[in-house]
């Protein structure tokens, strides 16, 4: 990532759209203080440091967030309507995503808050998905909480394979893994984040300073449930939350 924005730098681009989370935006943040650069985030750019506030980013970085670690809380009260007896649940996670740790700790949290037990499970490859899924079962774990990360966004098939061969009900946070075969998400897609992305781009070619563009979040939450994945793992979906959900895939 460094190598690669130092060579948009050394070409004097208009502007940098840094969309691979937050260690692009980092990358290309370090690489210079005066390209203006469109960030699309997962987590608070605030406490990454890359801008000062989300109304007034104050430099030359502006951008989308999901806030999709914030929304944990969320979708572990999810699982607990879903699976009652998951007393304890599996943290699917990437070790190498910089907010790996701090997503952990929400999510161990909210699960404390339900009075549920979590354990970790990693996965950095499509190789080890198959080995963490085992792993799941292995330790009796009644569902799994996918991780917010860029990486298995672009896996989201390879894991919900995995997931539906080791029959675990899975809770993530775009709606892809559940078209893919998981079985419930809860979040806002990473289409509105691009598209947001694209347009603030267009602003700054227009003249805009990145300085006076406030960072944007999604006002809204889809919940999305696939019938044919529940009814395959033998889970009766409460009826609040069937009439509650945006999207019902039978």
């Amino acid at each position: 990532m460094p190598a690669l924005a130092k060579e948009l730098v050394s070409r004097n681009v208009a502007v940098i759209a840094a969309t691979g989370d937050v260690v692009s935006a980092q990358a290309a943040q370090a690489a210079t203080a005066t390209i203006p650069i469109v960030f699309t985030v997962g987590s608070d750019p605030v406490r990454f440091g890359l801008v000062k506030s989300l109304n007034l980013p104050g430099g030359n970085l502006t951008g989308m967030t999901l806030f999709s670690s914030t929304l944990v809380a969320k979708r572990m009260d999810l699982l607990t309507q879903l699976i009652p007896a998951a007393s304890l649940i599996a943290l699917f996670m990437n070790p190498d995503n910089t907010n790996a740790e701090t997503d952990v700790r929400d999510a161990k949290e909210a699960a404390r808050a339900l009075g549920r037990q979590t354990i970790v499970v990693n996965a950095r490859s499509e190789r080890e998905f198959n080995a963490a899924f085992t792993t799941i079962v292995e330790q009796r774990c009644g569902a799994a909480l996918i991780a917010s990360d860029p990486y298995f966004l672009s896996q989201r098939t390879a894991i919900a394979t995995a997931a539906t061969a080791h029959a675990v009900p899975t809770v993530s946070w775009d709606k892809g893994f559940v078209t893919a075969g998981g079985l419930v998400s809860y979040g806002t897609g990473v289409t509105w984040m691009y598209h947001q992305a694209g347009i603030y781009c267009g602003r700054i070619l227009k003249g805009a300073k990145p300085a006076d563009l406030p960072v944007l979040q999604p006002t809204k939450f889809d919940l999305v449930i696939n019938l044919k994945t529940a009814q395959s793992l033998g889970i009766e979906i409460p009826s609040k939350l069937l009439f509650t959900a945006d999207e019902v895939i039978e």
